[in-house]
């Protein structure tokens, strides 16, 4: 799934194209792609058309596209779902759900999701902060993310760092990739009791965590195969700088050791057992 680096590029590529547009007329071509719209496909077209677009707003792994209206488009990419910009002339993508079209005949934006786990919808009065999303922590890339607070939230809490990374309503955009480079970073296992953790520790893990974030938003965010891609249809290239994950076998860049994979929530962990020692 896609995480904060990942979304985050979609929408810098997205404020660049659609900013300042009026839509002209929306098509529903899966009514899974906006099961989150209750009011269904019918009323979603006929609240956006003639709406245009202020900006493209973020929190944690969420889009949401604030309308002249004051209402807001939310999106969600889930697994596989893509915001991309098409010309009119192009082909219709095999997976094309939702297809905007807009007043100045220019790029079109199409949702495409192969497995239909993402989805759009409109909320109403929603465009300085949707309320679906308004539960969702700041991300630590966020100006108004108070570290203070996490950390004290964080060291409060009896759980392990990693589970703690990932819990969207205390750090969002953070998911398992980012979470493994940043505890790698860290010489952190990712069991290590939060509880004691020492305030400097988790002041160096931020840093890392940003300090990951950024550098795969410069990246465009990691690809692994062909579902994740920008607007403009192109992957990322952060898998290249990686670390930690999915480094399963290989000698560890900073020791030599050879790196581990666990078992974790569902999901893999990597790590290296000799810079990042499980706790006793």
């Amino acid at each position: 799934m896609p995480e904060l680096p990942e979304v985050e590029t979609v929408r810098i590529g997205l404020a660049k194209w659609v900013t300042g547009r009026t839509i002209s007329a929306v098509e529903v071509h899966h009514p899974r792609s906006i099961r989150r719209h209750l009011p269904g496909d019918a009323h979603f077209a006929a609240v956006l058309t003639g709406r245009t677009i202020l900006d493209v707003a973020r929190r944690g792994k969420y889009l949401w596209l604030p309308l002249d209206s004051g209402d807001a488009v939310i999106a969600h990419l889930g697994m596989s779902g893509q915001l991309l910009m098409q010309p009119a002339t192009a082909a219709d993508e095999k997976h094309l759900r939702v297809r905007f079209t807009f007043t100045d005949d220019g790029p079109e934006l199409r949702f495409v999701d192969q497995r239909t786990f993402g989805g759009l919808s409109v909320s109403e009065g929603g465009a300085e902060l949707p309320d679906e999303i308004s539960h969702i922590a700041r991300d630590p890339m966020d100006p108004l993310f108070d570290d203070a607070a996490f950390s004290a939230r964080l060291r409060g809490r009896h759980t392990e760092v990693k589970r703690a990374l990932l819990d969207q309503t205390l750090i969002s955009g953070v998911g398992n990739i980012y979470a493994d480079e940043a505890l790698w970073r860290a010489k952190l296992h990712g069991t290590r009791p939060t509880d004691k953790l020492t305030r400097p520790a988790v002041e160096r893990l931020l840093g890392h965590v940003r300090d990951v974030l950024a550098e795969a938003i410069v990246a465009g965010g990691t690809s692994f195969d062909e579902l994740y891609v920008d607007v403009n249809g192109e992957s990322g290239y952060f898998d290249r700088s990686l670390n930690a994950y999915g480094r399963e076998g290989e000698p560890c860049k900073r020791c030599g050791a050879i790196m581990r994979r666990e078992s974790f929530m569902n999901r893999s962990s990597f790590s290296c057992p000799r810079c990042q020692p499980k706790p006793r």
